[in-house]
C-alpha cells in the first residue's frame, strides 16, 4: 500500500509539474512583454493633447479624501491617483481651470497602483503646477462655491469615511447644484452625494439615475466590507431611492442624469470627466483612446453579446490592454465561472 501511495504521489507530482509547465508556456503565448508600457518620466509636454486653457470657460473643483487609513486600522484608505489625474487633464484641456480641495486641506493621502498607471497619470506626477495644487489642497471649509461651475468627487476608500455627512461638501455641492452647475463623482466618490439634500429637503439622489462602486465589486475585493466600511455604496444609494445602475464588475460604466454624472469604478474615469464637460455645455478635448479603454469596451461587448462581439470591439482600436482582459479571466476563475474564464483568455489573444 505504501509503495502504491508513493507511486501515486510521484505520478501526481509529475502531472502537476507538467501542468505547471504547460501553463507557463501558455502564459508566455500572450506575449505580455510586447505590450506598450507607461513611461514613468512622462511630462505634460510629452502628451500632445494635454494643454492648459488660454481663456478658461470656468472652474472645476476636484475633491479628494483626507482619510489616510481605515479608522482604528493600519489599512490604507486615501484617494486614487488615476481618478484624479485623468479627470484633471480632461477638464483642463477642455478649457476649465481645476482646483483641488479636501476636507482637511494640505497634502492628501494618495494611493497609487503602478499596474494601472498610464502616461497621463505619470505626467500628472511630473507636472509642477498640478503638484503644487496637490501639495496644498484647499480646505473645504474655505472654498467659495460661487467660483465653480462643477464639483468632481474623486474616489478611493477614504471617500467612504469623510465624504458622507460632511457639512462643507453639502454647502459647496448644494450651492453649485442650485445654480445649475454639474456634480460628478467616480467609484467611491458618489459617497459624497448620498447625504445631500435639495432645497425642498429631499434626498438629492432619490429618483435619480446614478452609479458607483457596486456591492459585487466591493465584496469581491474585501469580504468583510460590511464590517470595515460605514455602508456599501450601492446598498445605501438604493435605500435612499436612487435608480442605481451597474455594469459587470470592473467594466467601465457612466450614468448621466441631467447635471448629475457618476462613474462606476476607476475604469470609468475618462468617460465620467468627458460627460461632465458635455454637461457643462462644452466639447471634451479630442485625445487618442487608451488601450485600457479599448479593453473595457471589448469586455462590455463580451459580457453583453459574447466572444465574437468582444473581438469585433478590439478590432475597432489600435491596441488593447491584454493584462486587464486576463484579470477578468482570473476573476471569473476565482468565482467558478469556468466558461467565462476560458472565453476571456481567448479574448485576450485578440
Amino acid at each position: 500500500m505504501f509503495k502504491k501511495i508513493l507511486r501515486g504521489t510521484a505520478w501526481l507530482a509529475a502531472t502537476l509539474l507538467l501542468l505547471a509547465a504547460a501553463g507557463y508556456v501558455y502564459f508566455l503565448s500572450f506575449d505580455l512583454d510586447a505590450q506598450p508600457r507607461a513611461n514613468p518620466q512622462a511630462r505634460p509636454a510629452d502628451i500632445a493633447w494635454l494643454a492648459a486653457p488660454d481663456s478658461p470657460r470656468g472652474r472645476v473643483l476636484a475633491v479628494v479624501s483626507s482619510t489616510a487609513h481605515f479608522p482604528g486600522s493600519a489599512r490604507k484608505a486615501g484617494y486614487e491617483l488615476t481618478e484624479l489625474a485623468r479627470a484633471y487633464y480632461v477638464f483642463q484641456s477642455s478649457g476649465f481651470e481645476v482646483d483641488i480641495a479636501s476636507p482637511q486641506g494640505g497634502r492628501p493621502p494618495q494611493r497609487i497602483d503602478t499596474d494601472d498607471m498610464g502616461d497621463a497619470d505619470y505626467a500628472f506626477l511630473n507636472d509642477p503646477a498640478a503638484q503644487r495644487k496637490l501639495a496644498a489642497t484647499a480646505r473645504l471649509a474655505d472654498v467659495d462655491p460661487a467660483r465653480y461651475s462643477a464639483v468632481y468627487f474623486v474616489g478611493g476608500k477614504g471617500a467612504m469615511f469623510d465624504f458622507p455627512g460632511n457639512a462643507d461638501i453639502a454647502r459647496v455641492a448644494g450651492a453649485v447644484a442650485a445654480r445649475g452647475g454639474v456634480l460628478g463623482a467616480v467609484c467611491h466618490g458618489p459617497a459624497a452625494l448620498l447625504e445631500l439634500r435639495g432645497a425642498d429637503g429631499a434626498s438629492l439622489v432619490a429618483g435619480r439615475r446614478m452609479t458607483g462602486f457596486t456591492n459585487d465589486e466591493e465584496l469581491f475585493l474585501m469580504k468583510d466590507a460590511r464590517q470595515r466600511l460605514p455602508f456599501l455604496l450601492e446598498e445605501r444609494a438604493r435605500e435612499l431611492g436612487a435608480r442605481f445602475s451597474s455594469a459587470p464588475k470592473y467594466v467601465g460604466h457612466v450614468v448621466v442624469d441631467g447635471k448629475l454624472v457618476t462613474g462606476q469604478n476607476p475604469w470609468s474615469t475618462w468617460a465620467t470627466a468627458e460627460e461632465m464637460v458635455r454637461a457643462l455645455g462644452a466639447t471634451p478635448v479630442a485625445r487618442p483612446e487608451t488601450g485600457e479603454e479599448r479593453s473595457v469596451l471589448a469586455l462590455a461587448a463580451y459580457y453583453s453579446k459574447g466572444l465574437a462581439a468582444g473581438r469585433a470591439e478590439l478590432r475597432q482600436g489600435q491596441g488593447f490592454d491584454k493584462m486587464l482582459v486576463l484579470m477578468h479571466a482570473v476573476v471569473a476563475g476565482m468565482q467558478g465561472r469556468v466558461a467565462d474564464a476560458f472565453q476571456l483568455q481567448r479574448l485576450a489573444k485578440g
